[in-house]
């Protein structure tokens, strides 16, 4: 019964498949912003259907998803609204609690068919009163090729394994894109002068400490965001405003400005400010309960990549994990673990330690399997930490070095480039020396691109 349970959660996974193929980030080289929101929508995917097969799962909480389709048929459905370079946003919220009813809605919500799921839907009736948690998650199987002939779907491997073969060297690229990209880059310079202008008046009237964007928006959006926010400007004394895809306080306490809300939501949001400013408080104060029962250890918030994690959240993550170690009395020296950092995951069962030497956490994590794992981990946390402070450094200098030897006007990584990939890519640009790049914004990514304000976009591993 376990095996059939086990293939029928495999098939509804499997159902998925031309989801995947139509909003695979690999697709989406040439498109930088679209290809982060897909890939940051797949993992938060990927981790709600995860959830949904761990024991006792009750309580999920509903995920607001956006994703950039692909038209995946060689014929076009003309009744789509595809943007001009062949996708279409499409935005839903998941609140299924079952594996197969979020596959519905995810193909649902994208307009994909649903017919290649009716011996799913049909086994499904027959056993759903055999149903049991705590299924493994299974990834997608690969489908034989007569799937793609009968259904006109294209193959994602076969051109996924044609883009590699025809993957330019970096000085191929740098001659074929340099001169748009320098042509994008002057033609923006009047508008990257009044996103200065506008940003720096808004600080000063604001009293702000900065204000930032989760999104690389291009700089005109950039531009009409902050003369939106400065029709609004009635506000003193905020943190950081932050452009993001939500309303709200995030949980290092910045303000954040949901990019797609109208004025009156960001009016609603400044009104509940004070009560936002106590619940941080409320935050900062069980941060250091916790650390006082856990010898110490500072509770931190890595930013991701993905959605800004807001402050009611977290504050409700650190509020659990509190009262569970509070009937505890756990032997941890007070000062044993002073130095060290920790942070908090809803979504995982098992403690861990890091790369960087920070040690992630489950919220609802046995209190003695944490004090063993803290102590056990300790020295190594600390032997992690001393590598991590050392290649952030050393990261530091070579991308000076490598801004002077270039004559680049900038030059910045994506949050997924790590300083061990940062590093030996800088060493072989300064290497290269190309003069292509003298003057341009240059960024270390994941993949070759002209962003639309003339950034050039590299990938770290590039072809010399």
């Amino acid at each position: 019964e376990v095996c059939h349970l086990q293939r029928r959660f495999s098939d509804a996974i499997n159902a998925l498949r031309p989801f995947y193929f139509a909003v695979h980030p690999d697709f989406f080289g040439r498109h930088p912003r679209e290809r982060e929101v897909n890939e940051n929508s797949l993992k938060r995917l990927n981790g709600y259907l995860e959830n949904l097969q761990k024991p006792g799962a009750r309580s999920i909480k509903p995920a607001n998803l956006t994703f950039y389709v692909r038209d995946t048929k060689e014929k076009a459905d003309s009744s789509g609204s595809l943007l001009a370079s062949g996708f279409r946003p499409v935005t839903f919220t998941l609140q299924s609690k079952d594996v197969l009813s979020t596959v519905l809605d995810v193909l649902s919500s994208c307009s994909l068919s649903v017919e290649h799921m009716q011996d799913v839907l049909k086994a499904e009736t027959e056993k759903s009163s055999t149903q049991q948690p705590g299924i493994a998650f299974y990834c997608p199987i690969k489908w034989d090729k007569t799937y793609y002939t009968f259904t006109g779907f294209r193959d994602p491997e076969q051109e996924l394994e044609q883009a590699r073969r025809v993957e330019p060297t970096l000085s191929l690229w740098l001659r074929n894109n340099e001169p748009e990209a320098t042509k994008k880059q002057n033609a923006s310079l009047p508008r990257r002068e009044e996103l200065k202008r506008l940003k720096r008046e808004l600080i000063q009237k604001l009293g702000l400490l900065d204000i930032r964007w989760q999104r690389k928006w291009g700089v005109a959006h950039k531009c009409c965001q902050l003369q939106s926010l400065g029709r609004l400007a009635t506000q003193n004394g905020l943190n950081v405003q932050f452009f993001t895809d939500q309303s709200g306080m995030n949980a290092s306490g910045h303000v954040m400005l949901g990019t797609m809300d109208v004025h009156h939501q960001w009016t609603k949001l400044f009104e509940r400010l004070p009560s936002y400013r106590s619940m941080f408080q409320q935050s900062d104060w069980l941060k250091e309960r916790i650390s006082h029962l856990l010898g110490g250890i500072q509770v931190i918030h890595i930013e991701r990549m993905g959605p800004a994690l807001p402050l009611e959240e977290h504050y409700s993550t650190l509020n659990t994990f509190h009262k569970r170690l509070l009937p505890q009395r756990l032997s941890l020296h007070p000062r044993s673990m002073q130095g060290l950092t920790m942070s908090l995951e809803n979504d995982r069962s098992t403690p861990c330690l890091h790369e960087m030497g920070h040690f992630i956490i489950p919220t609802m994590c046995d209190t003695l399997q944490l004090q063993n794992f803290l102590q056990s981990q300790a020295q190594e946390a600390r032997r992690r930490m001393q590598r991590r402070d050392k290649l952030e450094a050393e990261e530091e200098d070579i991308i000076s070095s490598c801004l002077q030897d270039l004559s680049l006007h900038s030059l910045c990584k994506e949050p997924s480039v790590s300083s061990s990939q940062m590093i030996p890519c800088c060493r072989r640009l300064m290497e290269e020396r190309s003069p292509q790049m003298q003057g341009l914004h240059l960024c270390i990514s994941h993949f070759y691109s002209v962003m639309q304000d003339g950034d050039l976009c590299i990938p770290w591993d590039w072809k010399g």
